[in-house]
C-alpha cells in the first residue's frame, strides 16, 4: 500500500514537485488529458463537418409532359460535374410534390416545353441551405441549356423559424438535458448505481425529468417564442424520447465506464451527434463520414424527425423515431445489465478521486 505523502505547515515533505504529486492525482491527470483529447476532437469535428459544405447526391424528382423528356433531363443532370444531384424521373407534377412531402426527395424540377421558365418545387422547411443550394445547381444547369426557373417553395420555414434552424436547436437542448441529467444522478451517487433497484430508480427518474424537459422544450419553441409550429403532443412525444435515450445511453456508458462514461456520451451525441445532425447543413451537403453517420446518432435522429413533424405532417418521422427508440431501449438494457453485474457493490461518486470500484473498507480516513 502507498504510504501517505507527509505534511508540514508549509505542505507537503520534498518540495514543488511532491505538492504537485500530492495535489494532482494519476487519476486526475488521466481525466484532464482525456478532457484535452475530447476537446480537440471537437474543434476537428465540427471544422470538419462545416468548413466546406458541398453538395453531393441530393435527391430530385423530375415530372414532364413526355416521359421521355423527363428521362432526358434526369440522366442530362445526374451527369453533371460532381454529381451534385441524384435526379429520378417521375409521372407527373403531383407525383413529383408527393415525394417532396414525403421526404422521399428534397426538391423537384417541373419541366414546361410550351414555357421559358421551368419550375423548382423546394422544401425550405427542411432546411434553407438544402433549397437554396437546389436553386444554384438546378438554375445553372437549366441556364446551360437557354432556360429559367422560377422558384416555388411547398413547405416552407414558419416565419419565426431562421433558416429552418428551430428543430435543430431544440433538439440540441433536448439531447444537452438527457446527458446532464444522467450526469447530475452519477455526481449525487455514484456513476454506477449499486444495484439493480437503484438502476431502476435512475431510469425512472429519468423518464419523469424527460416528459418534462419534452413538453416544456415544446412549449418554448412553439407557443412561446412561435418558432416551431407542429402538432404540441407528437413534438411532445418526440422530446421525451429524445431526452430519455440520450440520458440512457450515457447512464448505460457510466455503468460500463464508470465516470469515464459521461466523456463518451459527450464525445457521440456532442462531438460526432452535434455537427453531423443536418441542422445548419443537412446530410447531402456534409462530408461523407458526417452524412454516414448522423441519421444514427440521436441528434441527427432527432432533429429529421422534428422537421417532418413541424412541416411534412410527420413524414418520413418513423424511421428516425425507430433509431431513438433502439438508443433508448439499448441504453436502458446495458444499465441493468451493469447493475445486475456489480453485485450491490457501490460506484464512487464523481470527483470523489476514488475507483469505481473501491469498496468504504478501502476508503482513507478523514
Amino acid at each position: 500500500m502507498t504510504q501517505p505523502t507527509e505534511h508540514t505547515d508549509t505542505g507537503p515533505a520534498g518540495g514543488f514537485l511532491a505538492e504537485v504529486k500530492d495535489a494532482v492525482t494519476l487519476r486526475a491527470a488521466v481525466l484532464v488529458l482525456g478532457v484535452l483529447a475530447l476537446q480537440l476532437a471537437f474543434v476537428t469535428s465540427y471544422i470538419g463537418a462545416f468548413h466546406h459544405p458541398k453538395p453531393s447526391e441530393i435527391p430530385i424528382a423530375v415530372a414532364a409532359p413526355a416521359q421521355p423528356l423527363a428521362a432526358r433531363t434526369a440522366e442530362r443532370l445526374g451527369a453533371l460535374p460532381g454529381k451534385p444531384l441524384d435526379p429520378r424521373a417521375v409521372a407527373d407534377e403531383a407525383t413529383a410534390l408527393a415525394q417532396i412531402r414525403n421526404r422521399e426527395v428534397d426538391g423537384a424540377l417541373i419541366i414546361d416545353p410550351a414555357r421559358p421558365n421551368d419550375r423548382l418545387l423546394v422544401a425550405s422547411g427542411a432546411g434553407a441551405s438544402l433549397s437554396q443550394a437546389l436553386e444554384q445547381i438546378v438554375g445553372a444547369a437549366e441556364k446551360s441549356q437557354g432556360r429559367g426557373v422560377v422558384v416555388v417553395d411547398v413547405a416552407p420555414a414558419d416565419r419565426g423559424d431562421s433558416r429552418g434552424l428551430s428543430s435543430f436547436y431544440l433538439v440540441v437542448g433536448w439531447c444537452v438535458g438527457g446527458y446532464l441529467c444522467a450526469a447530475v444522478l452519477a455526481v449525487s451517487a455514484g456513476a454506477r448505481p449499486a444495484n439493480v433497484h437503484r438502476a431502476v430508480i435512475r431510469l425512472g427518474t429519468l423518464l419523469l425529468y424527460s416528459i418534462a424537459a419534452g413538453l416544456l422544450g415544446t412549449l418554448i419553441a412553439g407557443p412561446v417564442l412561435g418558432a416551431l409550429p407542429g402538432p404540441i403532443t407528437a413534438l411532445w412525444g418526440l422530446g421525451t424520447l429524445v431526452v430519455f435515450a440520450v440520458g440512457a445511453l450515457t447512464l448505460a456508458l457510466q455503468g460500463l465506464a464508470g465516470v469515464v462514461g459521461i466523456g463518451l456520451a459527450i464525445l457521440l451525441v456532442v462531438v460526432l451527434g452535434n455537427p453531423s445532425a443536418g441542422g445548419a447543413y443537412p446530410y447531402p451537403l456534409l462530408p461523407p463520414f458526417w452524412r454516414a453517420i448522423g441519421p444514427a446518432l440521436p441528434p441527427g435522429a432527432g432533429t429529421f424527425a422534428a422537421r417532418s413533424i413541424a412541416y411534412f405532417r410527420g413524414n418520413g418521422a418513423a424511421g428516425p423515431m425507430l433509431v431513438l427508440s433502439a438508443w433508448a431501449v439499448a441504453g436502458s438494457a446495458v444499465t441493468l445489465v451493469c447493475a445486475a453485474v456489480r453485485r450491490g457493490r457501490p460506484g464512487a461518486a464523481v470527483g470523489s478521486g476514488l475507483p469505481d470500484e473501491a469498496t468504504p473498507t478501502e476508503w482513507p480516513a478523514a
